[in-house]
């Protein structure tokens, strides 16, 4: 009988900590919800940490709840990376292989992808976290998707490389060290979103993932089954009740309830003769505000950030040419009418993606703003299978510690019985 793991997928926002406790109990049935839990972020700045023990404090009632409402501890824990720092570049690496008789093997492989991390030129302080190969070349075959038992001689790997700020991997790291908890792999939070939500035929037909979050928006894009672009820009969510408490006058706590509560990202949906009354949401307020011109708030900075979506996919060639489309994720997608914005800035098909069938307690789970930590547990499982078999990126590398953190601490058992009841 296998083995029973329990993973722990953890999305360190700007706004909202997500935790999802998962269990698999064999390879071939789907993983099953045991616990999940979203709580307020402090100690974050547009995906940036910038108070680490205020994190820790938030990661530390998260972890707590999902053991307690699980009733298991995490085996794999995977936390996600998000933050304007994250990059991406392609790289190449060319190695000769190893046998006499001309036979790739996986050591070959692993060889060429590590020559790949060691072309890629950084700064001092940035860190490589996947090395995702797009294609092999063995002698003059080009195209090949793996190479393994194949003969010859050169072998070539062109590669798409992301990673983020080495001050960030830190900032991170030093929130479970002081928790007293090893982290297990991370990753970047697109590349898990993606993980969440996309299906192999997007992926192959060329999809764009845009995750919206408080105050950063993500950009995830893949043709042909393979990764093309990943960018973060400076902008979410926030941005909007940001805008909204300046244009009422009100306190941001007020904007985010009349955003959630009468928001709409399209003005012409909205009659101009809607009101709202600011009373019914904080007493101290007396005014009555158009709910048109609140409408009118969204829509601009919901076109601003699309329009930045777009720029990106100019970079690559990609601007209206995806036939899967746009995929909204995060809570900025949950807004009305924001789908038929992107319609029309992107002129692409688009729809708001949610999290893949799991089993288990999956209401707990089952809305796009958990994207990321959902896709955290499927990359814990796969991590766990990456010895075995290629990663769900195409990457036996997919997911990975940066060098200096290879020999951190392994986890102490019972490491949250401390802070249950």
């Amino acid at each position: 009988m296998s083995k029973i793991e329990n993973y722990l997928g953890v999305d360190i926002g700007s706004s909202n900590i997500r935790v999802v406790m998962a269990q698999e109990v064999s390879s071939e049935e789907t993983l099953r919800v045991l616990g999940a839990i979203m709580l307020p972020a402090e100690g974050m700045r547009r995906g940036t940490v910038i108070d680490p023990e205020a994190v820790s404090k938030v990661l530390l009632k998260a972890f707590a709840h999902a053991e307690r409402m699980s009733g298991v501890s995490p085996s794999i824990i995977g936390v996600g990376i998000s933050g304007v720092d994250i990059f991406s570049q392609k790289s190449l690496g060319v190695i000769a292989v190893g046998r006499s008789d001309g036979e790739v093997t996986e050591d070959d492989i692993d060889r060429a992808m590590g020559e790949v991390e060691a072309r890629v030129m950084l700064p001092a302080n940035r860190e490589v976290l996947h090395v995702i190969p797009k294609s092999y070349r063995l002698d003059d075959q080009k195209d090949i998707k793996d190479p393994l038992g194949m003969r010859g001689v050169r072998l070539e790997v062109e590669s798409f490389v992301v990673g983020t700020s080495t001050a960030q991997m830190k900032g991170v790291s030093r929130i479970f060290e002081s928790m007293g908890v090893g982290a297990d792999f991370f990753a970047v939070e697109p590349i898990a979103a993606a993980e969440g939500v996309l299906n192999t035929k997007q992926k192959e037909l060329g999809v764009v993932l845009i995750d919206i979050g408080g105050s950063t928006t993500s950009v995830i894009v893949f043709e042909e089954g393979e990764l093309v672009h990943v960018a973060v820009l400076p902008v979410g969510g926030g941005h909007i009740t940001n805008d909204i408490a300046i244009g009422l006058r009100t306190s941001v706590e007020t904007a985010e309830a009349v955003k959630t509560t009468y928001g709409n990202a399209l003005s012409r949906e909205v009659g101009k003769k809607e009101e709202i009354n600011l009373g019914d949401i904080d007493s101290h307020e007396t005014e009555f505000v158009s709910r048109h011109h609140v409408a009118e708030i969204i829509e601009a900075r919901t076109e601003e950030i699309f329009h930045l979506v777009n720029d990106e996919l100019k970079k690559v060639g990609r601007e209206g040419l995806l036939p899967a489309g746009a995929v909204l994720t995060g809570g900025g997608a949950l807004l009305p009418g924001v789908v038929d914005l992107a319609k029309d800035i992107l002129r692409l098909p688009s729809h708001i993606g949610y999290p893949k069938p799991l089993g288990g307690i999956v209401d707990q789970v089952d809305s796009s703003d958990f994207a990321t930590a959902v896709g955290m547990v499927l990359l814990c499982k796969e991590r766990k299978g990456a010895s075995k078999t290629a990663g769900a990126l195409g990457s036996r590398r997919a997911v990975a510690f940066p060098k200096w953190m290879e020999d951190s601490g392994k986890k102490i058992h019972g490491w949250v019985a401390k802070f249950l009841p």
